[in-house]
């Protein structure tokens, strides 16, 4: 079933995509969450009129989007926490904390755009993937250190 999606579903695809899904993952989930239409030619018709009228404040936003990545330029992050003798964290580092450090310096980031590579469970550095439109994404190195 073809569908058109209302927002932004993480893994699936961005708002406005018409994307193929499994029918009872857009009747059972997607449709009644608000998440997304079905795909009749009526509402690729309405799509289409939307899109060509808000085309110039999405330039906006991707512009706002490129500014923001640039400023951040290739920061490095360092995120402390309780460690054991082995170098394995308590827990782990998460989205939250990527996105309080960034605001510390002054980075105004969403914790729901911060995507990880793997899972930060250890000691080290890793990448963190923000992703902040469709056609810019930023990837930032940061290093997990003990306290």
């Amino acid at each position: 079933m073809q569908i058109i999606l209302k927002e932004t579903v993480k893994g699936l695809g961005y708002k406005n995509d018409i994307v193929k899904v499994k029918d009872g993952y857009a009747r059972n989930f997607l449709i009644p969450k608000g998440a997304a239409i079905m795909a009749t030619e009526s509402n690729r018709k309405v799509l289409a009129e939307n899109i060509r009228q808000v085309a110039h404040k999405a330039d906006k936003i991707k512009r706002d989007a490129e500014i923001l990545a640039d400023s951040i330029g290739d920061l490095s992050l360092e995120i402390l926490t309780k460690a054991g003798e082995s170098g394995k964290i308590f827990g782990a580092v998460t989205t939250l904390q990527i996105s309080e450090v960034l605001k510390a310096k002054g980075f105004e980031v969403d914790k729901k755009i911060i995507s990880f590579k793997t899972d930060v469970k250890n000691l080290g550095e890793y990448v963190a993937v923000l992703d902040f439109h469709r056609e810019v994404k930023k990837e930032i190195v940061f290093r997990v250190v003990a306290e």
